[in-house]
């Protein structure tokens, strides 16, 4: 990449900018979109050393943004979060702290909403014999699991809402 290093710098806090309009990102990623376009290590430093003196690159800010985000709104657990947050770039601790910000009690009544919503649909008698109950409860179980929630939650969630709609499930047994 050419020109001065004024110049550089100037061009790559406007790439961050573009980029940081779209959304929050952490440093990491705009760091990586920074190596991607081929700028020096020591304007990107220096750059993201500048926005985040200013306040528009805070990994801890972004990371409590984005678990509450995904998980409000894309029902994600904190198993998947974390995950998310690793790929972000965002360190152990403060992914911890971020997630902290959802209580066992909060993530139990996201699985069950996202439940009941794939329920809407089923009356009594699609789930009246065993099969169909066990096929609903691996579908929904897993469902649960792809966004990140336990098995132990995803199972006792699933096994009282199909029991909420008048589902015989003693004989359901956890996988």
């Amino acid at each position: 990449m050419q020109g001065s290093p004024e110049a550089l710098a100037a061009r790559a806090k406007d790439v961050c900018l573009r980029l940081l309009t779209d959304r929050a990102r952490s440093r990491n990623e705009l760091e990586q979109k920074l190596v991607q376009k081929g700028y020096p290590q020591s304007v990107i430093d220096e750059v993201l050393g500048r926005l985040a003196d200013v306040g528009l690159v805070d990994d801890a800010a972004f990371a409590e943004q984005w678990v509450h985000s995904r998980h409000t709104y894309s029902g994600r657990g904190r198993r998947a979060l974390a995950t998310e947050l690793r790929r972000k770039g965002i360190d152990e601790q403060t992914s911890t702290e971020a997630l902290a910000q959802i209580s066992s009690d909060d993530e139990y009544d996201r699985a069950r909403e996202l439940v009941r919503k794939k329920l809407v649909r089923v009356s009594p008698g699609d789930i009246a014999d065993s099969a169909d109950r066990e096929r609903m409860m691996r579908r929904l179980v897993g469902m649960l699991a792809r966004r990140g929630y336990q098995s132990s939650m995803s199972f006792a969630v699933v096994k009282s809402e199909l029991a909420d709609l008048g589902a015989e499930v003693d004989e359901l047994a956890e996988d």
